[in-house]
């Protein structure tokens, strides 16, 4: 495809077919990063949350009680 010359001032012009092409990368991204923002939002909280939070509790007092006892086996 030949460029269309430039009249002296004007913006430069893009022929039928490379608006699409000039666009498509940046609104497909757009997409899936909306996508990726949902599902990171979607996951966030709920019922998986106090699962979660229960298991983080369980091992932070696994982990106190075993520096506990490592203190008291020394003094």
């Amino acid at each position: 495809m030949t460029p269309i010359p430039a009249r002296p001032g004007a913006l430069a012009t893009l022929d039928g077919m490379e608006y699409v092409s000039a666009l498509v990368p940046p609104v497909v991204m757009a997409v899936f990063f909306t996508g990726l923002i949902v599902t990171i939002v979607k996951t966030q909280g709920g019922a998986n949350k106090a699962k979660e939070d229960a298991v983080v509790d369980a091992v932070l007092a696994r982990a106190e009680h075993a520096r506990q006892t490592h203190r008291d086996t020394e003094a």
